[in-house]
């Protein structure tokens, strides 16, 4: 009797340890499966946010080779003319005035050889690429524009520089052709290990129900901020201007 109860209790000893075992073997299973899908899913979106970096400066690049086209046949285009102009009926009462232009043609050249730089978009520094763009619309009288840093400027992460350039680009570009603003204003607020950035124009604004229409590509700018996991804000009252803010941590 004694030997039947001990067989009994062994039994069910070995059933109880084969069953803990295959327990911790499928557990094993199951946690090595989401392991590798975890890591397959970091890796998919890793190799989309390089996708996505490197759409990202195409687009930069684009812009910027489009701005330079415009700049070349417009603006310099016109001041090579105009001193030709001034050349062939120069006197000596107006040399003054070709010298200036010609100075003034020379000075949008070098201005222009900065933004053709490839280097401003593969290391892009992002104070400096927006300062660009704010001197660029007050040089062609676009929009009056400013920029205003405060606090110690601190290094970000090159590739969240290029997402958060582009984005204010998006928004720079819907200012300029549609908004019918007279004022832009940038603000980078930097603290420890966070940025925030306020950009505001004063024009004719927009609501929810147009925005499609009006071209803002608050989806794209979304998306594109939650990849690099910044917060983002935008607001708008008819005429009473656009607000977009970015809030970085890093």
């Amino acid at each position: 009797m004694v030997e039947t109860k001990e067989q009994i209790i062994f039994i069910i000893t070995s059933v109880l340890v084969l069953l803990m075992a295959f327990t911790v073997i499928v557990l094993f299973v199951v946690f090595q499966r989401r392991k590798n899908k975890l890591l397959e899913a970091q890796k998919e979106a890793k190799k989309r946010f390089e996708n996505e970096i490197a759409k990202t400066q195409i687009e930069i690049r684009e812009e910027t080779l489009r701005n330079i086209s415009w700049e070349l046949h417009d603006n310099i285009g016109q001041l090579l003319t105009l001193a030709k102009i001034q050349i062939q009926t120069a006197t000596k009462e107006n040399v003054k005035e070709v010298s200036e232009t010609i100075s003034k043609g020379l000075n949008e050249v070098r201005l222009l050889s900065k933004l053709i730089n490839p280097e401003i978009i593969k290391n892009i520094q992002l104070k400096e690429a927006i300062q660009l763009e704010i001197d660029r619309f007050n040089r062609l009288n676009f929009i009056a524009s400013n920029l205003y840093v405060i606090g110690e400027e601190q290094p970000i992460d090159e590739k969240a520089a290029i997402i958060i350039f582009r984005i204010l680009q998006e928004f720079f570009s819907n200012t300029i052709k549609h908004s019918k603003a007279s004022k832009l204003n940038v603000i980078l607020d930097f603290k420890k290990n966070e940025l925030n950035i306020k950009a505001e124009d004063d024009g004719i604004g927009f609501n929810a129900d147009t925005i499609k229409s009006k071209g803002i590509g608050l989806s794209n700018i979304k998306s594109r901020a939650a990849l690099i996991k910044a917060e983002i804000n935008l607001t708008s009252k008819n005429n009473k201007g656009t607000t977009l803010i970015i809030n970085y941590r890093f």
